[in-house]
């Protein structure tokens, strides 16, 4: 076993933003039972808000779109290069660059335990792009010979995911483990009193990256059906383009519809509860690859219907006709079938929301992810601090 005093873990991801927003109870946590906390990820305006949390960051070389060879071998150096210097007691990694190259230079480094967490298939299984249909068999494979290994274990976060790898031979099933999402503040996100003057119409929020596979065009064509059918419901767009990203909606998109009037542009938001807070139904009718989509369950401890696709991931959150509705996937007048149920029923909203917030009680809360992230790391024989009491 590791001496808890002398603890070291890496958290390593593609951006800033992902740890910023989704790993931070993780890190705060493990430093309260007396950890080291490394952060690793390449430079974004993130990691100015991770360091003034006190955390110690470190530069990672990394190229999201990157496909050159020589490019991705230096970036494989230069992890087994920090690693080396670092000796972590643990890593684990987030994305799938990270997870691939994090692994291979933990063995290279003689790091013992590696936890990587596939949050989602991604853009790599999900697309029928010719990059992405080039790119599946060679990621196929480094999966196969990464994951496999003996000092690895690997996070999923949806049982489709871990049923598709261990179709494809991909794990080791007794080297696996589902941990939902990385959870949600449930007192941060919870319900607020309504104030029914200060929102004139309904509130209609679809809040995510501008990604094509996050379903905004769906989400825009839905809003133009709805228009014409003369609700006048607000609906709204939260987020940010992300170039990096091979789907990311494009400038000259963006301008056509906030010319148009469809739909109004907010973009990126650091307080989306209180946007959630004003919203009727939370929509997000994401194309697949998610692990468990954030906003989903941000919505649901608020009490608010959802309306997703039949995707893995989004049913973990969404029970068809309990919490909200599952549509399919790239079917813009379904999507706005299910949208208008909502808007001419509001006690059917209410009833939803509730049955939304109790679900994220029940399965979602942060404090069970991070327990269970901390049992798996000492599992590993990575001993954090006896008392692993709830975060905050």
């Amino acid at each position: 076993m590791e001496n808890k005093h002398s603890l070291k873990i890496l958290l390593v991801a593609n951006t800033g933003w992902y740890l910023y927003n989704f790993r931070l109870p993780l890190a705060r946590f493990l430093r309260r039972q007396g950890t080291e906390v490394v952060l690793v990820s390449p430079w974004d305006a993130y990691v100015e808000r991770l360091q003034a949390e006190g955390f110690r960051w470190i530069e990672l070389q990394l190229s999201r779109r990157s496909v050159n060879p020589l490019v991705e071998l230096l970036t494989i150096l230069h992890l087994t290069f920090i690693y080396l210097r670092e000796r972590p007691s643990a890593v684990h990694h987030f994305t799938i660059k990270c997870v691939l190259y994090g692994t291979i230079a933990a063995g290279l480094s003689g790091t013992k335990a590696v936890v990587n967490a596939v949050t989602g298939l991604g853009y790599i299984f999900i697309s029928n792009d010719l990059k992405a249909r080039i790119l599946r068999p060679v990621i196929r494979f480094l999966y196969r010979q990464l994951l496999t290994a003996k000092r690895v274990r690997v996070v999923f976060q949806n049982m489709d995911d871990l049923q598709a790898f261990a179709k494809g031979k991909l794990i080791v099933p007794d080297q696996t483990v589902v941990i939902k999402s990385s959870g949600v503040d449930v007192k941060r996100f919870s319900p607020r009193p309504s104030h029914p003057d200060a929102i004139p119409s309904p509130v209609v929020l679809f809040a995510s990256r501008l990604l094509g596979d996050k379903g905004v065009i769906e989400f825009v064509q839905a809003a133009r059906i709805l228009k014409t059918k003369g609700y006048c419901a607000t609906f709204q767009i939260a987020g940010a383009p992300d170039p990096g990203n091979p789907t990311a909606i494009s400038e000259t998109t963006l301008e056509l519809w906030r010319n148009e009037g469809a739909v109004d542009l907010l973009g990126h938001t650091d307080k989306i509860e209180n946007l959630i807070a004003l919203s009727t139904i939370v929509v997000l009718p994401s194309h697949g690859g998610e692990g468990v989509p954030k906003i989903l369950i941000e919505a649901g401890a608020m009490g608010k219907p959802l309306v997703a696709t039949d995707v893995p991931g989004c049913r973990d959150v969404v029970n068809h006709g309990e919490n909200g509705f599952l549509v399919p996937v790239k079917n813009a007048r379904v999507l706005a079938n299910a949208i208008e149920i909502l808007l001419k029923d509001i006690q059917l909203c209410q009833a939803m929301g509730a049955a939304a917030r109790e679900k994220v009680l029940r399965e979602f809360d942060a404090q069970d992810v991070i327990r269970k992230t901390a049992k798996l790391y000492e599992l590993m024989g990575v001993k954090l601090a006896s008392n692993i009491a709830a975060n905050e």
